[in-house]
């Protein structure tokens, strides 16, 4: 790996950075260049890219082969395009490079927001008022962004409207079919009975972001107003309440279970119930709709098969992050969540 001595980097960097240079200053003239590695994990590869006084954010695909579909960052880039136009809050998309000779696969860059990234959903060292400030501020964001008409920004072939959670449940149930690990316990039976208990499409087709959590917004420096939407590599037209349920699995697990909520106080932390949340959402759509316990079971059962697929990757040796040998156990854990919330252990 070579750089310039006018370079500044921080962690390490999968692309040749001379060759990040040459092209940033063909685009905005001559810069001095600092480059810090914020993310890769099972994810996209992220930088925060200072280009002179331009701060930035560069996403492109991991090196090497991918899964089919995988690791889409045209569609990241064309989804932020298209919202751009808007209200909801998305960084300004600024370019998109096909030439995967440049940086050894496609990349683009887009502006860097200034402000906050909650990762623990209990909000630590937060007055209660500000932490039900910021969960409802996720509701009326996620509301804002499913009240989109995927047409009306050329979107409306981003993914195939109908049918969401029929296609989405055998795709889900297919991949844990293949795993090559021990069966997790309780997960197949989960499948089976979202087949079974697969609600009637309503025709309900929205720009669904795919990772609709806390840690995947970024919050103004001092309010409680999300400024921007992050991580859009699972987008696609699709259900809203995919979105929705999947936003509730903290409600569902504990705090060593990736970060839930279910062991807190949520009276004394101010952080709203679930029901709470739900009716802020739906108060801001503007239109009827009903979140049921399929929709929850569903997202369950989806992370957890996404877990059980790190699970397997880190045996053969191929997995992204270090550390994913240790999120292997989180499957199990996410199918007794849905199966609580199956037998009926927990109030709705």
């Amino acid at each position: 790996m070579q750089d310039t001595p006018e370079s500044a980097i921080a962690g390490p960097v999968d692309f040749e950075v001379p060759a990040l240079e040459a092209y940033l200053s063909t685009r905005f003239g001559a810069a001095a260049l600092s480059l810090e590695r914020i993310s890769g994990g099972q994810s996209n590869p992220t930088y925060f890219v200072t280009w002179g006084q331009r701060r930035m954010v560069l996403r492109k695909q991991p090196n090497g082969p991918i899964l089919r579909g995988a690791h889409a960052v045209d569609r990241e880039h064309r989804v932020l395009a298209a919202l751009a136009e808007t209200d909801v809050p998305v960084p300004a998309p600024l370019l998109y490079e096909t030439d995967a000779t440049i940086l050894g696969t496609p990349f683009y860059l887009m502006d860097r927001l200034e402000g906050r990234v909650f990762h623990d959903s209990a909000l630590p060292g937060m007055a209660p008022a500000e932490r039900r400030d910021i969960y409802m501020a996720m509701a009326d964001t996620m509301a804002r962004l499913h009240a989109v008409d995927p047409s009306a920004v050329g979107l409306g072939d981003f993914g195939r409207p109908g049918n969401y959670f029929e296609r989405q449940i055998a795709r889900w149930a297919g991949q844990l079919a293949q795993s090559t690990g021990e069966p997790v316990p309780h997960l197949a039976e989960v499948g089976k009975w979202l087949s079974d208990e697969l609600p009637a499409d309503d025709g309900s087709t929205a720009i669904a972001h795919g990772d609709y959590r806390l840690g995947n917004l970024i919050f103004h420096p001092n309010r409680p107003e999300v400024i921007g939407i992050l991580d859009w590599e699972l987008a696609t037209l699709g259900h809203p309440l995919a979105d929705l349920g999947y936003c509730c699995i903290p409600w569902h697990t504990a705090s060593a279970e990736y970060g839930g909520i279910l062991d807190l106080d949520l009276a004394a932390s101010g952080i709203p119930t679930q029901a709470e949340f739900v009716d802020r959402y739906f108060s801001r759509m503007g239109e009827g709709g009903r979140l049921e316990p399929f929709h929850v079971v569903f997202a369950l059962f989806r992370f957890a098969v996404i877990f059980v697929g790190v699970a397997d990757r880190a045996r053969l040796g191929n997995a992204a992050a270090a550390d994913a040998a240790k999120l292997g156990p989180m499957a199990a854990r996410l199918a007794v969540r849905a199966r609580e919330i199956i037998d009926g252990q927990r109030a709705w």
